[in-house]
């Protein structure tokens, strides 16, 4: 791989893990206890359906571009046998990162928008805050990464 491509891959690799693990520290420490302190019930959750609704087309294509910068790497270095440690560790911290996100966006985030939909705010805030712990799971799991792939390289 020429040095160019692999410079502009890296690029798009962490642009997208920027906007994945930035947007989650932004509505998980900004956004989210802001409509808590602001909005009541009938008006902040919808807002946080809204929001993610918004947030999840961003991650779900910084995924996307995760995986595929990552993989086309990951064969420009000659597949797993030749690479660090760090990719691997890498590798299995966005799989699971990529499972958990699939599960809020396919599964709490459906339930989420239901429960707002029929107006039953109890239901609505309860599917919200298990968002909200998965998204602090992932959030921890993507700065270990961050950590993995940065301070790795001396290791």
């Amino acid at each position: 791989m020429n040095p160019t491509t692999y410079s502009f891959l890296v690029f798009l690799h962490v642009s997208a893990a920027a906007f994945w693990v930035g947007g989650m520290a932004t509505m998980h420490f900004a956004v989210r206890p802001a409509a808590v302190a602001l909005l009541q019930p009938p008006q902040r959750l919808p807002f946080m359906a809204a929001a993610l609704q918004r947030f999840f087309a961003g991650v779900s294509a910084a995924v996307l571009l995760l995986w595929a910068s990552g993989l086309v790497l990951l064969m420009g270095l000659g597949g797993m046998a030749g690479t660090h440690w760090r990719v691997h560790a890498m590798l299995t911290l966005g799989l699971v990162m990529s499972l958990i996100y699939g599960h809020i966006r396919f599964a709490g985030f459906k339930r989420l928008r239901l429960a707002v939909q029929a107006g039953d705010w109890p239901v609505a805030a309860a599917r919200l805050n298990q968002i909200r712990r998965l998204v602090a799971v992932n959030l921890g799991l993507g700065v270990l990464t961050l950590a993995v792939a940065l301070v790795g390289r001396a290791f």
